[in-house]
């Protein structure tokens, strides 16, 4: 047999043995609890209208913006190749900046603690 034979042969043997084990191994006890929707640790079965507190979503706001940052700052290694790589470093550190001062302001004025 050839190499793209044999590769073909065991990758599909091995996703299908992967398969029929995922199927079989897990312990199949479905109860309430384990149907129901997760709905980001609230009740989901209680009424729609009680009050929730917001520094849940602060502290998600502010994970879905250090997550951009990162997005943000990936490429930033190939910044040295470009035509003028210190305002690509300078904007960059800017960005880092003025994130680390927002964070510490957030820290600071106790937007980030969870007890009150």
């Amino acid at each position: 047999m050839n190499l793209i034979t044999t590769t073909l042969l065991i990758t599909t043997t091995l996703s299908l043995l992967l398969a029929l084990v995922s199927f079989w191994l897990p312990q199949m006890s479905p109860d309430a609890e384990k149907l129901s929707p997760y709905e980001c640790g609230f009740d989901p079965l209680g009424s729609a209208r009680l009050p929730f507190s917001l520094r849940f979503f602060l502290v998600a706001i502010l994970f879905l913006l250090f997550d951009l940052e990162i997005a943000l700052l990936l490429p930033l290694p190939w910044g040295n190749q470009l035509f003028n790589p210190t305002l690509t470093f300078f904007w960059a550190g800017s960005l880092v900046i003025l994130l680390t001062l927002g964070l510490m302001y957030e820290w600071f004025q106790g937007g980030l603690e969870w007890a009150e």
